[in-house]
C-alpha cells in the first residue's frame, strides 16, 4: 500500500488500508490488480479526473483545425468565373484551409484530357505564391481531383495595414468639388 504523501506502508490488509483511507478522507484506488499482492494507493481520485479532464480541454485549445474545402471547376469554365474562384481559394489558403479541386468532365470533354490539365497548371501558377500541392493531380473516372494547402514560408501581405483610408473630411471636400463641377456643366 502506498500512502498520500508517496510513502510506501509495506503489505496491509484491506480492513485496515479502507480505514486509513476513510481517516484521511481519500479514495483508496487499486493501482496493479496483476501484481501478487495488488497495489494500492490513498489519493483522491476525483481531483485526479478533473486534472485529467482540464488537460484534456486544454490540449484541444490549442490543436489547430484544418478544414478540407472542395472547389469543383469545369473544362470549359469562363476566366472570370475562374478567378472568382481562385479568389475564395486564396482566402481558404490564407485561413490555413486545404482546398481539395476537382475539375469534371462532362459529356464528351471527357476525350479532351489535356485541358483539365492545362486548367490545373493555370491553378498551380496562380496559387504558387501562398499554397503547395500535397496531393498530385489523379485522374478519378471523368473528374482530376488535387489537394492544395498554404505553404510554410507564407506570411500575410501589410497590403491592407500599409493603406490608409481618407478622412471623413477629404472625402466631404471631394464630394463638395464633384458637386460644383455637376453644377457648372
Amino acid at each position: 500500500m502506498i500512502a498520500e504523501d508517496g510513502t510506501q506502508l509495506g503489505i496491509v490488509g484491506i480492513q485496515e488500508a479502507l480505514q486509513r483511507a476513510e481517516a484521511a478522507e481519500l479514495d483508496l484506488v487499486e493501482v496493479a490488480p496483476d501484481a501478487d499482492p495488488p497495489v494500492c494507493k490513498i489519493f483522491d481520485h476525483k481531483k485526479v479526473l478533473y486534472e485529467k479532464k482540464k488537460k484534456l480541454k486544454d490540449s484541444k485549445k490549442k490543436a489547430s483545425v484544418i478544414h478540407l474545402k472542395e472547389i469543383k471547376l469545369r473544362v470549359a469554365i469562363d476566366q472570370h468565373d475562374r478567378s472568382f474562384k481562385l479568389k475564395r481559394a486564396r482566402e481558404f489558403l490564407e485561413k490555413g484551409d486545404k482546398i481539395k479541386f476537382t475539375i469534371v468532365f462532362r459529356g464528351r470533354e471527357i476525350t479532351r484530357p489535356e485541358l483539365g490539365h492545362k486548367l490545373i497548371r493555370i491553378i498551380r501558377e496562380e496559387l504558387a505564391d501562398i499554397g503547395e500541392i500535397e496531393q498530385e493531380p489523379t485522374k478519378m473516372g471523368r473528374q482530376i481531383n488535387m489537394i492544395m494547402g498554404r505553404r510554410k514560408d507564407w506570411q500575410p501581405s501589410q497590403k491592407g495595414k500599409d493603406e490608409q483610408k481618407p478622412d471623413d473630411h477629404q472625402a466631404e471636400a471631394g464630394a463638395e468639388e464633384q458637386e460644383e463641377a455637376r453644377q457648372s456643366n
